[in-house]
């Protein structure tokens, strides 16, 4: 992941901030794979649309975006009584929060789970993906059938399948950009590849921002503390090594 040109990687410290994290990273790979109309494109844009599905009748997502949004628009309804505060960004954001969570209410519940248990042909590609090559055509022929009609024909029932993840893509993107904006990076060193932060318990998300593509971090993290390990690879195994030298890095303790 990129950040201003830095390579940027995070590390989520609850489960509904992993959860946001997990879907907008696979909405992302749905969004890619729409645009490829060929038959491995519709392949690997229903695999990315079965792992939405999956992931949001696991748990409420639907509650959990709704609760978050409500809590964003109260604290930020509290900055209205400051004076350093703008008011017409402040009047958009509430806007936003607001327009969102009424989508949210609007939202089935448990769509996902209907969605994979009634749509026949979503939930035989369910039940065959955990077998590698599960899906092919001696497998599921209804699913070759339908990877041979009319492109139009396919971009319909994918807007029908996909309709209710829009709603969430905006409402997980906007909480992810507030709570990624909510603290500024700050410059840190890892000494011989190694830094140990004491850190606010309320921290949500911990962001490494680093220059050098050499290395990359290994994050770990409880609720006061924070281990930042630098690594390198040391061989074409892609085995890797503390590296040894000290590394300048930025790092933000996001929390809303």
């Amino acid at each position: 992941m990129a950040d201003n040109g830095a390579f940027c990687y995070e590390q989520p410290l609850n489960e509904r901030i992993r959860t946001f994290l997990r879907l907008e990273h696979l909405i992302a790979r749905l969004r890619h794979h729409e645009a490829d109309e060929s038959p491995w494109g519709r392949r690997a844009t229903l695999d990315a649309l079965i792992d939405i599905l999956n992931v949001m009748s696991r748990y409420d997502t639907r509650a959990e975006v709704s609760k978050e949004l409500g809590s964003r628009y109260a604290a930020f309804e509290k900055l209205g009584d400051r004076d350093d505060v703008d008011e017409r960004a402040l009047k958009q954001v509430l806007g936003e929060l607001d327009s969102l969570g009424r989508a949210m209410q609007t939202m089935p519940p448990q769509f996902a789970s209907y969605q994979l248990r009634d749509n026949e042909l979503l939930n035989s590609l369910n039940n065959r993906s955990p077998i590698a090559g599960g899906d092919c055509g001696f497998d599921l022929p209804a699913f070759q059938h339908w990877l041979s009609q009319k492109n139009a024909d396919q971009a319909r029932d994918l807007k029908a399948w996909a309709g209710h993840i829009q709603p969430f893509e905006q409402a997980i993107g906007m909480l992810l950009r507030l709570l990624r904006e909510s603290t500024s990076p700050a410059l840190q060193t890892a000494k011989k590849g190694v830094l140990v932060h004491n850190m606010d318990p309320s921290t949500q998300l911990i962001r490494v921002l680093i220059d050098d593509a050499r290395v990359f971090p290994e994050i770990s993290a409880g609720r006061h503390r924070a281990t930042i390990r630098f690594v390198e690879v040391q061989d074409k195994k892609l085995r890797v090594r503390q590296y040894p030298s000290n590394v300048e890095f930025r790092m933000a303790c996001c929390r809303f």
